[in-house]
């Protein structure tokens, strides 16, 4: 099974920690965050791992590097020259995956109690162009799912914002709110599943872009679909340096 980790960010909510190493090396539970998603992903299965890797990214590939690859097969997608954002780093690591198989995309500071093995499983028995782990939260920021679990926009509660390629449902989508049972309002784990189908729109896309933009743009045309979290779900970004606690809490119960 396939699998990229977005270790390429600057970390900048994290500093001070961040200062003088990537996001992917600051400690949760007394490791780097790198260590614990690595071992959880082949604990889940996955052979094939890719890091795109940008901030201080020589600390990140000589620390996997040294405790070869945590018994995986992990490759680096080289992102120094330039940060190319989700879509785009998606994009410029295809090369390195097995290009008949879906890729589970996981953030480096996300920590959670997902069955990461039952998602892929489930996307590939369901043969969705993409699965999107979401939960019901409070946040500002929502993708937003019909009755038939297809995406159909993202929305921005507190702006106002949303984006749709459905012309016809813009206003629907500007009276949504999060208490609407008309359409449901999901917030992202940033934890996803894509199938090889989308690849070849992946190419066409450009050099830098958002997954969460190509995703509600290609919905019309591709399933694109959400995976609610099961009950007792526990997930925490741990992009933050006051989230740290709460990541460790997490990994000290698994």
């Amino acid at each position: 099974m396939n699998a990229m980790i977005f270790a390429a960010g600057l970390g900048t909510r994290l500093k001070p920690y961040t200062d003088h190493c990537p996001k992917a090396m600051v400690e949760v539970a007394g490791r780097p965050m790198i260590a614990h998603q690595l071992e959880k992903l082949r604990q889940a299965g996955f052979r094939r791992v890719v890091i795109n890797v940008h901030h201080y990214a020589q600390q990140i590939i000589n620390y996997v590097n040294a405790h070869e690859g945590f018994g995986l097969d992990v490759s680096f997608s080289d992102e120094t020259g330039k940060l190319l954002e989700t879509g785009g780093g998606i994009r410029h690591a295809l090369p390195l995956f097995d290009s008949n198989r879906p890729v589970l995309i996981h953030n480096v500071d996300i920590f959670s109690n997902a069955d990461l093995k039952a998602l892929y499983t489930e996307h590939v028995d369901n043969r969705a162009d993409a699965s999107l782990l979401v939960s019901k939260r409070d946040t500002s920021r929502y993708f937003v799912f019909d009755g038939e679990d297809r995406l159909v926009a993202w929305k921005n509660i507190q702006t106002g914002e949303v984006r749709t390629a459905y012309n016809d449902l813009q206003p629907a989508m500007e009276s949504l709110t999060a208490d609407d049972e008309s359409y449901r309002l999901r917030a992202f784990s940033g934890i996803h599943v894509i199938s090889p189908t989308l690849f070849p729109l992946l190419e066409k896309a450009g050099e830098v872009f958002s997954i969460t933009n190509f995703y509600w743009q290609y919905s019309p045309q591709h399933r694109i679909r959400c995976v609610e979290a099961p009950d007792g779900f526990r997930w925490v970004d741990a992009g933050k340096p006051e989230a740290l606690a709460r990541a460790a809490e997490i990994v000290n119960t698994q």
